[in-house]
Protein backbone atom coordinates (compact mmCIF):
# COMPACT_ATOMS: atom_id res chain seq x y z
CA UNK A 1 0.00 0.00 0.00
CA UNK A 2 1.48 3.53 -0.94
CA UNK A 3 2.39 5.43 1.81
CA UNK A 4 1.77 9.10 3.06
CA UNK A 5 4.66 11.01 1.27
CA UNK A 6 4.74 8.88 -1.86
CA UNK A 7 1.29 9.75 -2.27
CA UNK A 8 2.06 13.29 -1.93
CA UNK A 9 4.74 13.19 -4.49
CA UNK A 10 2.38 11.45 -6.54
CA UNK A 11 -0.63 13.62 -6.74
CA UNK A 12 1.62 16.90 -6.70
CA UNK A 13 3.29 15.62 -9.67
CA UNK A 14 0.20 15.20 -11.22
CA UNK A 15 -2.35 17.99 -10.10
CA UNK A 16 -1.28 21.38 -8.92
CA UNK A 17 -4.77 21.38 -7.44
CA UNK A 18 -4.36 20.67 -3.69
CA UNK A 19 -3.89 22.75 -0.98
CA UNK A 20 -0.71 22.50 1.17
CA UNK A 21 -2.03 21.96 4.07
CA UNK A 22 -4.27 18.89 2.90
CA UNK A 23 -1.45 17.37 1.38
CA UNK A 24 0.96 18.07 4.62
CA UNK A 25 3.14 14.70 5.11
CA UNK A 26 3.67 15.24 8.84
CA UNK A 27 -0.09 15.53 9.30
CA UNK A 28 -0.73 12.20 7.19
CA UNK A 29 1.76 10.12 8.72
CA UNK A 30 0.21 10.23 12.02
CA UNK A 31 0.89 7.42 15.04
CA UNK A 32 1.74 3.77 14.44
CA UNK A 33 -1.26 2.35 12.48
CA UNK A 34 -2.76 -0.73 14.00
CA UNK A 35 -0.98 -3.93 12.83
CA UNK A 36 -4.38 -5.58 11.79
CA UNK A 37 -5.67 -1.90 9.67
CA UNK A 38 -3.46 -2.81 6.63
CA UNK A 39 -4.98 -6.45 6.47
CA UNK A 40 -8.33 -5.95 6.80
CA UNK A 41 -8.11 -3.05 3.99
CA UNK A 42 -6.33 -5.00 2.11
CA UNK A 43 -8.66 -7.70 1.93
CA UNK A 44 -12.20 -5.53 2.11
CA UNK A 45 -10.55 -3.75 -1.18
CA UNK A 46 -9.79 -6.99 -3.03
CA UNK A 47 -13.49 -8.02 -2.56
CA UNK A 48 -14.97 -4.72 -3.68
CA UNK A 49 -12.90 -5.08 -6.70
CA UNK A 50 -14.00 -8.27 -7.61
CA UNK A 51 -17.67 -7.32 -7.27
CA UNK A 52 -17.95 -3.93 -8.80
CA UNK A 53 -20.24 -4.32 -11.96
CA UNK A 54 -19.28 -3.29 -15.36
CA UNK A 55 -21.34 -0.16 -15.27
CA UNK A 56 -19.11 0.83 -11.81
CA UNK A 57 -21.75 0.38 -9.41
CA UNK A 58 -22.01 -2.22 -6.74
CA UNK A 59 -25.72 -3.12 -4.90
CA UNK A 60 -27.49 -1.15 -7.79
CA UNK A 61 -26.94 0.89 -10.88
CA UNK A 62 -29.38 3.43 -9.02
CA UNK A 63 -27.89 3.52 -5.51
CA UNK A 64 -25.41 5.79 -6.29
CA UNK A 65 -24.23 6.90 -2.29
CA UNK A 66 -23.15 3.33 -2.06
CA UNK A 67 -21.21 3.85 -5.40
CA UNK A 68 -19.71 6.56 -3.59
CA UNK A 69 -18.49 5.01 -0.40
CA UNK A 70 -17.09 2.30 -2.37
CA UNK A 71 -15.26 4.70 -4.41
CA UNK A 72 -13.81 6.60 -0.78
CA UNK A 73 -12.69 3.46 0.21
CA UNK A 74 -10.24 3.05 -2.58
CA UNK A 75 -9.05 6.92 -2.37
CA UNK A 76 -8.77 6.44 1.19
CA UNK A 77 -6.35 3.34 0.78
CA UNK A 78 -3.54 5.68 -0.65
CA UNK A 79 -3.33 3.74 -3.86
CA UNK A 80 -2.56 6.13 -6.75
CA UNK A 81 -6.08 6.73 -8.08
CA UNK A 82 -4.63 6.91 -11.72
CA UNK A 83 -1.42 4.55 -11.99
CA UNK A 84 -2.48 2.24 -9.01
CA UNK A 85 -3.89 -1.69 -8.69
CA UNK A 86 -7.81 -0.23 -8.15
CA UNK A 87 -7.83 2.78 -11.09
CA UNK A 88 -10.07 0.96 -13.16
CA UNK A 89 -12.44 0.41 -10.51
CA UNK A 90 -11.93 4.21 -9.49
CA UNK A 91 -12.80 5.54 -12.82
CA UNK A 92 -15.48 2.99 -13.60
CA UNK A 93 -17.12 4.76 -9.89
CA UNK A 94 -16.70 7.92 -10.58
CA UNK A 95 -18.10 7.95 -14.42
CA UNK A 96 -21.27 5.67 -12.62
CA UNK A 97 -22.14 8.38 -10.52
CA UNK A 98 -21.65 11.34 -13.19
CA UNK A 99 -24.31 9.62 -15.91
CA UNK A 100 -26.36 8.51 -13.04
CA UNK A 101 -27.14 12.29 -12.16
CA UNK A 102 -30.00 13.53 -13.13
CA UNK A 103 -30.81 16.88 -15.47
CA UNK A 104 -31.59 18.26 -12.60
CA UNK A 105 -28.59 17.48 -10.59
CA UNK A 106 -30.35 15.02 -8.31
CA UNK A 107 -27.96 11.62 -7.61
CA UNK A 108 -30.83 9.31 -7.06
CA UNK A 109 -32.30 7.74 -5.20
CA UNK A 110 -32.46 10.03 -1.92
CA UNK A 111 -30.85 12.85 -0.46
CA UNK A 112 -28.96 9.99 1.54
CA UNK A 113 -27.02 8.92 -1.78
CA UNK A 114 -27.24 12.70 -3.28
CA UNK A 115 -24.93 13.82 -0.27
CA UNK A 116 -22.91 10.47 -0.38
CA UNK A 117 -22.30 10.46 -3.77
CA UNK A 118 -21.64 14.57 -4.02
CA UNK A 119 -18.60 14.10 -0.73
CA UNK A 120 -17.18 10.88 -2.62
CA UNK A 121 -16.63 13.33 -5.99
CA UNK A 122 -15.57 16.21 -4.01
CA UNK A 123 -12.81 13.87 -2.79
CA UNK A 124 -12.12 12.66 -6.41
CA UNK A 125 -11.81 16.03 -7.56
CA UNK A 126 -8.00 17.04 -8.35
CA UNK A 127 -7.23 13.23 -7.69
CA UNK A 128 -8.42 11.76 -10.17
CA UNK A 129 -7.33 12.59 -13.80
CA UNK A 130 -9.81 13.38 -16.12
CA UNK A 131 -7.81 13.34 -19.33
CA UNK A 132 -7.88 9.34 -18.57
CA UNK A 133 -11.13 9.62 -16.99
CA UNK A 134 -13.14 8.40 -19.91
CA UNK A 135 -12.31 6.22 -22.75
CA UNK A 136 -11.73 7.76 -26.30
CA UNK A 137 -14.55 8.46 -28.40
CA UNK A 138 -16.62 7.57 -25.51
CA UNK A 139 -20.61 8.76 -26.54
CA UNK A 140 -21.61 8.47 -23.02
CA UNK A 141 -19.58 11.47 -21.63
CA UNK A 142 -21.74 14.29 -20.39
CA UNK A 143 -19.90 16.38 -17.51
CA UNK A 144 -16.59 16.63 -15.90
CA UNK A 145 -16.35 15.95 -12.09
CA UNK A 146 -16.37 19.81 -11.27
CA UNK A 147 -19.79 20.30 -13.28
CA UNK A 148 -20.78 17.44 -12.01
CA UNK A 149 -20.54 18.95 -8.26
CA UNK A 150 -21.32 22.21 -9.15
CA UNK A 151 -25.33 20.69 -10.30
CA UNK A 152 -25.12 18.30 -7.36
CA UNK A 153 -24.65 21.64 -5.16
CA UNK A 154 -26.99 24.08 -6.92
CA UNK A 155 -29.72 20.92 -6.26
CA UNK A 156 -28.97 20.61 -2.95
CA UNK A 157 -29.10 24.75 -2.69
CA UNK A 158 -32.40 24.78 -3.60
CA UNK A 159 -33.48 21.91 -2.12
CA UNK A 160 -33.01 23.28 1.30
CA UNK A 161 -34.53 26.89 -0.12
CA UNK A 162 -38.13 24.95 0.00
CA UNK A 163 -37.71 23.25 3.41
CA UNK A 164 -38.87 25.12 6.14
CA UNK A 165 -36.40 23.32 8.30
CA UNK A 166 -33.42 24.39 7.01
CA UNK A 167 -32.09 20.91 6.01
CA UNK A 168 -32.78 17.81 4.08
CA UNK A 169 -34.48 14.36 3.97
CA UNK A 170 -35.13 11.82 1.72
CA UNK A 171 -36.91 13.51 -1.29
CA UNK A 172 -35.10 16.98 -2.57
CA UNK A 173 -38.86 18.65 -2.87
CA UNK A 174 -39.13 17.07 0.71
CA UNK A 175 -40.31 20.18 3.20
CA UNK A 176 -39.40 18.77 6.28
CA UNK A 177 -35.62 17.39 7.58
CA UNK A 178 -33.86 14.90 10.38
CA UNK A 179 -30.63 15.17 11.46
CA UNK A 180 -29.33 12.13 9.28
CA UNK A 181 -29.84 13.08 6.17
CA UNK A 182 -29.06 16.52 6.95
CA UNK A 183 -25.67 15.65 7.84
CA UNK A 184 -24.89 13.24 4.93
CA UNK A 185 -25.76 16.38 2.25
CA UNK A 186 -23.72 18.97 4.87
CA UNK A 187 -20.59 17.09 4.57
CA UNK A 188 -21.34 16.63 0.68
CA UNK A 189 -21.36 20.21 0.77
CA UNK A 190 -18.39 20.99 2.89
CA UNK A 191 -16.37 18.41 0.78
CA UNK A 192 -17.90 20.28 -2.25
CA UNK A 193 -16.26 23.73 -0.46
CA UNK A 194 -12.99 22.11 0.41
CA UNK A 195 -12.50 21.18 -2.40
CA UNK A 196 -13.21 24.92 -3.88
CA UNK A 197 -16.44 24.63 -5.49
CA UNK A 198 -18.63 27.60 -4.43
CA UNK A 199 -21.67 26.67 -1.98
CA UNK A 200 -23.33 29.24 -0.24
CA UNK A 201 -22.42 30.72 3.16
CA UNK A 202 -26.27 30.41 3.67
CA UNK A 203 -27.02 27.35 3.48
CA UNK A 204 -23.97 26.18 5.19
CA UNK A 205 -25.10 28.13 7.90
CA UNK A 206 -28.73 27.15 7.70
CA UNK A 207 -28.15 23.56 7.89
CA UNK A 208 -25.59 23.50 11.00
CA UNK A 209 -28.35 25.71 12.83
CA UNK A 210 -30.90 22.93 12.23
CA UNK A 211 -28.57 20.88 13.97
CA UNK A 212 -28.02 23.18 16.61
CA UNK A 213 -31.65 23.46 17.24
CA UNK A 214 -32.20 19.52 17.50
CA UNK A 215 -28.60 18.84 19.73
CA UNK A 216 -29.58 18.99 23.90
CA UNK A 217 -27.78 19.73 26.71
CA UNK A 218 -26.64 16.19 27.11
CA UNK A 219 -25.21 15.83 23.89
CA UNK A 220 -28.20 13.32 22.51
CA UNK A 221 -29.54 14.90 19.08
CA UNK A 222 -32.61 13.99 17.63
CA UNK A 223 -33.74 12.49 14.78
CA UNK A 224 -36.28 15.58 13.71
CA UNK A 225 -38.21 17.75 15.31
CA UNK A 226 -36.50 19.49 17.96
CA UNK A 227 -34.86 18.27 20.94
CA UNK A 228 -36.54 14.76 22.60
CA UNK A 229 -37.28 14.39 19.12
CA UNK A 230 -36.18 10.29 18.20
CA UNK A 231 -34.68 9.39 21.33
CA UNK A 232 -30.73 9.07 22.01
CA UNK A 233 -27.84 8.06 19.35
CA UNK A 234 -24.67 7.66 20.04
CA UNK A 235 -24.66 7.98 15.82
CA UNK A 236 -26.59 10.65 15.28
CA UNK A 237 -24.20 12.75 18.04
CA UNK A 238 -21.29 12.12 15.96
CA UNK A 239 -23.08 12.54 13.29
CA UNK A 240 -23.41 16.35 14.69
CA UNK A 241 -19.85 16.68 16.21
CA UNK A 242 -18.65 15.90 12.92
CA UNK A 243 -20.46 18.60 11.11
CA UNK A 244 -19.71 20.99 13.75
CA UNK A 245 -16.06 20.44 13.34
CA UNK A 246 -16.01 20.44 9.68
CA UNK A 247 -17.74 23.52 9.37
CA UNK A 248 -16.03 25.68 11.93
CA UNK A 249 -18.18 25.56 15.14
CA UNK A 250 -15.94 24.09 17.58
CA UNK A 251 -16.83 27.19 19.57
CA UNK A 252 -20.75 26.28 19.86
CA UNK A 253 -21.66 24.87 23.06
CA UNK A 254 -23.69 22.53 21.31
CA UNK A 255 -20.40 21.28 19.82
CA UNK A 256 -18.64 20.52 23.04
CA UNK A 257 -22.14 18.78 24.65
CA UNK A 258 -21.98 16.34 21.32
CA UNK A 259 -18.21 15.56 21.41
CA UNK A 260 -17.89 14.76 25.33
CA UNK A 261 -20.96 12.78 25.00
CA UNK A 262 -19.73 10.42 22.17
CA UNK A 263 -15.55 10.49 23.83
CA UNK A 264 -18.08 8.95 27.08
CA UNK A 265 -19.23 5.68 24.83
CA UNK A 266 -15.80 4.28 23.49
CA UNK A 267 -17.67 1.40 24.75
CA UNK A 268 -20.90 1.70 22.81
CA UNK A 269 -22.58 -0.94 20.50
CA UNK A 270 -24.74 0.50 18.24
CA UNK A 271 -27.58 -2.40 17.94
CA UNK A 272 -28.96 -0.99 14.08
CA UNK A 273 -27.19 0.37 11.22
CA UNK A 274 -23.76 -0.42 13.20
CA UNK A 275 -21.88 0.34 9.95
CA UNK A 276 -23.46 4.20 9.63
CA UNK A 277 -22.29 4.38 13.74
CA UNK A 278 -18.80 3.20 12.92
CA UNK A 279 -18.25 5.61 9.73
CA UNK A 280 -19.20 8.72 12.02
CA UNK A 281 -18.11 8.09 15.32
CA UNK A 282 -14.50 7.92 13.98
CA UNK A 283 -14.58 10.95 12.38
CA UNK A 284 -15.73 12.97 14.96
CA UNK A 285 -13.66 11.49 17.64
CA UNK A 286 -10.57 12.01 15.42
CA UNK A 287 -11.41 15.60 14.53
CA UNK A 288 -12.43 16.82 17.99
CA UNK A 289 -10.28 14.37 20.56
CA UNK A 290 -7.52 12.33 19.36
CA UNK A 291 -6.40 10.44 22.38
CA UNK A 292 -10.25 8.44 22.91
CA UNK A 293 -9.46 8.27 18.93
CA UNK A 294 -6.66 6.50 19.43
CA UNK A 295 -8.27 4.11 21.36
CA UNK A 296 -11.54 3.42 19.70
CA UNK A 297 -9.31 3.10 16.56
CA UNK A 298 -7.74 0.02 18.62
CA UNK A 299 -10.67 -1.58 19.92
CA UNK A 300 -12.40 -1.45 16.46
CA UNK A 301 -9.87 -2.46 14.47
CA UNK A 302 -9.82 -5.40 16.59
CA UNK A 303 -13.51 -6.18 16.42
CA UNK A 304 -13.95 -5.53 12.59
CA UNK A 305 -10.86 -7.97 12.04
CA UNK A 306 -12.82 -10.71 13.60
CA UNK A 307 -15.97 -9.47 11.80
CA UNK A 308 -14.51 -9.68 8.22
CA UNK A 309 -15.41 -12.86 6.50
CA UNK A 310 -13.21 -15.11 4.18
CA UNK A 311 -13.58 -13.09 0.99
CA UNK A 312 -12.78 -9.80 2.73
CA UNK A 313 -16.21 -8.34 2.95
CA UNK A 314 -18.67 -7.87 5.68
CA UNK A 315 -22.17 -8.09 6.26
CA UNK A 316 -24.42 -4.92 5.98
CA UNK A 317 -28.07 -3.27 6.50
CA UNK A 318 -27.75 -2.27 2.99
CA UNK A 319 -25.44 -5.36 1.25
CA UNK A 320 -22.06 -6.36 1.63
CA UNK A 321 -20.86 -3.63 -1.06
CA UNK A 322 -22.21 -1.02 1.94
CA UNK A 323 -21.60 -2.88 5.27
CA UNK A 324 -17.70 -3.19 3.83
CA UNK A 325 -16.72 0.58 2.50
CA UNK A 326 -18.49 1.47 5.77
CA UNK A 327 -15.84 -0.55 7.80
CA UNK A 328 -13.17 0.36 5.83
CA UNK A 329 -14.33 3.73 5.96
CA UNK A 330 -13.96 3.83 9.45
CA UNK A 331 -10.31 3.05 9.85
CA UNK A 332 -9.12 5.06 6.88
CA UNK A 333 -8.39 7.92 9.09
CA UNK A 334 -5.12 5.59 9.96
CA UNK A 335 -3.62 6.73 6.49
CA UNK A 336 -5.23 10.95 6.03
CA UNK A 337 -5.06 10.59 2.76
CA UNK A 338 -8.82 12.02 2.23
CA UNK A 339 -8.83 16.14 2.32
CA UNK A 340 -11.99 15.70 4.48
CA UNK A 341 -10.32 14.13 7.27
CA UNK A 342 -7.89 16.96 7.74
CA UNK A 343 -8.38 17.96 11.07
CA UNK A 344 -10.44 21.60 10.48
Amino acid sequence: MIRPLLQLVVAVGIHGTFSAEAQNASIRLGNEIPPEVDTIYERGLGFLSANQADDGSWRSRSEHGITGLCLMAFLASGEDPNFGRYRLNVKRAVRSIILGQETTGFIPTSMYHHGFAMLALAEAYGAVDEATLWEAGDTDRKKTIVEALEDAVNLAVDSQAKNRSGGWRYSPTSTDADTSVTGSVLMGLLGCRNAGIHVPDETIENALAYMQQNTAASGFVAYSGGIGGGGNSVARSSVAALVYAVGHKREWEEYANALEHIASKLDHKETSHTHYFYYYMAQALYQGDPVAWEQWNRKTSRMLADQQSPEGSFSGSYGEAYGTAMSLLSLALNYRFLPIYERF
